[in-house]
């Protein structure tokens, strides 16, 4: 074949183009090529096989056959877990632990004892509002007396100072020296307001006091039940104390 023949038949040849794509695959981009192609189809017919395997693997497989996965895992959302194993701990580790609980407790309970005694001292167990009103009992022989008594007179002060429980001078040392302290109503309705406080936050500590050291007690409890001695319990637990227990008798080395 001459040059010239084979230049007139490349001339007369259709340049290829590609086929047009369908209107409801446009959405999908261009037409891939030949090698993507075959690309795909090999993934399409791997994951076909690895799904028959699966399928014969099932159908050859014992119902009755046991393994400890089913066991110790469960499903969640569709998904099979393995479930987490428990920390073990020993005995003797558990003992050491409660131990070092009753230690923190009864470190707080100590410094919550410190705080009470600090506060005890510097209120003086003085009286506030709110609480159980004082008694100061007078006796009589009669009844004119009872009749004629004047508590201001009784207690030897000015009838301005009686309903004082506390810093209430008689007449003679107000004679020698002037009334010491805040004496204006505001200032003595905010100092009582301050004292009520004081007395309120006493309390709250010693009921804090009191709850760590029934927490104490409890822990201690339940450290005594890890001993392997005969117990029977007398008493339930109570949210102010612990079970009551009464272990069998065991003679010591």
């Amino acid at each position: 074949m001459s040059a010239a023949f084979r230049k007139a038949a490349k001339a007369r040849q259709r340049p290829h183009r590609e086929r047009a794509q369908p209107a409801a695959r446009t959405k999908l981009g261009l037409l891939e090529k030949k090698k993507d192609y075959r690309l795909r189809a090999h993934d399409y017919h791997k994951k076909q096989n690895a799904l028959r395997a699966l399928q014969k693997k099932a159908l050859d497989k014992n119902p009755d056959e046991f393994y400890f996965k089913m066991i110790r895992a469960e499903l969640k959302d569709g998904v099979h877990v393995i479930k987490q194993p428990k920390d073990e701990v020993t005995p003797e580790q558990v003992k050491l632990m409660r131990t070092q609980d009753i230690k923190y407790v009864e470190m707080k309970r100590v410094a919550e004892a410190k705080k009470i005694e600090r506060l005890k001292a510097e209120l003086h167990l003085l009286d506030a509002a709110g609480s159980a009103p004082a008694r100061h009992l007078f006796f009589v022989d009669t009844e004119r007396e009872v009749q004629e008594f004047d508590i201001a007179t009784q207690l030897d002060t000015v009838p301005e100072l009686v309903d004082r429980v506390y810093n209430r001078p008689t007449i003679a040392t107000l004679q020698r020296e002037t009334l010491k302290g805040a004496t204006d109503p505001a200032h003595l309705k905010k100092l009582a307001q301050q004292r009520k406080n004081q007395y309120d936050l006493l309390r709250q500590r010693i009921e804090r006091e009191k709850a760590m050291f029934v927490i104490t007690q409890k822990i201690q409890t339940r450290k005594d039940l890890l001993d392997k001695t005969h117990k029977v319990k007398v008493k339930k637990e109570t949210t102010t104390g612990p079970a009551i227990y009464k272990f069998k008798f065991q003679r010591k080395r």
